[in-house]
């Protein structure tokens, strides 16, 4: 007796449109949080995706779809920034990346804009694992959820966030101070 692939295939086709659906665009943000090289980002976002797609075939739905792509988009980028640390290449700084031509913006939204900018050069600066934590809650991912991507305790994930955010408000704090 022959197993149905084709059923296999178009259930997990079918999951994956689904997720890319919902959660395409936060899936472009994780692979932002751990890529700042355009060219290299890019490559991310396409293994995220084909690694989802493969995923999907052994998606039980013990767990929500969202929680599973969050988790193999996660693990995908710590496997992409282990082997550029293998591979021993310069990470690139969001600054360095040529940003396409835009409308003129007013004084505060150009404020805004380089907040966001150093948050994510902050963010980049991080761990993988704290990395990762932050990003899903920037995704307004609960502590629970986080726990289930990562494999930590709520708590754990809890009091994790509550350290990073100090970190990273202490470093965006400094950055200002030099900057100012």
């Amino acid at each position: 007796m022959g197993r149905d692939y084709r059923g296999v295939w178009r259930n997990r086709d079918e999951l994956y449109r689904e997720a890319v659906a919902e959660f395409g665009p936060a899936l472009d943000r994780v692979a932002a949080a751990y890529e700042a090289d355009r060219e290299r980002r890019s490559d991310l976002r396409q293994e995220i995706h084909f690694q989802l797609w493969r995923s999907f075939e052994r998606f039980d739905g013990r767990c929500s779809a969202r929680t599973w792509a969050f988790r193999v988009a996660h693990n995908v980028a710590i496997s992409h920034v282990n082997r550029e640390r293998r591979r021993n290449t310069r990470l690139v700084s969001l600054e360095e990346v040529q940003q396409p031509a835009a409308a003129p913006v007013s004084e505060p939204d150009m404020d805004r804009d380089r907040a966001l900018t150093e948050l994510r050069r902050l963010i980049l600066q991080l761990k993988p694992l704290d990395r990762q934590i932050v990003t899903l809650y920037l995704e307004e991912m609960d502590a629970a959820s986080i726990a289930e991507v990562t494999g930590l305790s709520a708590a754990n994930v809890a009091m994790k966030v509550s350290r990073i955010k100090n970190i990273l408000a202490e470093r965006f704090a400094q950055e200002r101070r030099h900057a100012g």
